[in-house]
């Protein structure tokens, strides 16, 4: 009988991968939580010091898509850890369904945030005009 080199057995393996996954999950869960939370801090505190909310909400929504986006890719990586031990082939048809939809969501929600940002950029870049001229008042 020889000794086995295993350092862990797959049932040792699965718990031990299974907290990690909690961890990563969790994590992914706060960070989602935490741009939500300074999200809506930012909105309040904008629309009470009475500033306008047109220019801000686009730079709130573009931080928050940063949040979801990260937080998206922890819960992804939680999702391909749970496979990562002897999975079954309907363990591999949710993850490639779970991940279709959170790879689908995080490209539309960077294309949102790039698009965003293209617009914040370009809203910077145009001078703002200091008085405007009635159309045919220069005709006169």
């Amino acid at each position: 009988m020889t000794p086995s080199k295993e350092l862990l057995s797959e049932s040792g393996a699965q718990e031990v991968i299974g907290w990690l996954v909690h961890a990563i999950e969790a994590a992914g869960a706060l960070i989602i939580f935490a741009g939500a939370v300074w999200a809506f801090a930012r909105f309040a505190s904008t629309g009470l010091r009475g500033r306008s909310l047109i220019g801000e909400f686009n730079k709130i929504r573009l931080s928050l898509g940063r949040f979801l986006v990260l937080g998206l890719e922890f819960q992804l990586a939680g999702d391909v850890l749970r496979t990562a031990v002897a999975p079954g082939f309907t363990e591999i048809g949710q993850l490639a369904a779970i991940a279709a939809i959170r790879t689908l969501l995080n490209f539309f929600l960077t294309r949102e945030i790039a698009e965003e940002r293209a617009e914040i950029d370009r809203d910077r870049k145009e001078p703002e005009p200091r008085f405007a001229v009635p159309e045919g008042a220069l005709s006169r």
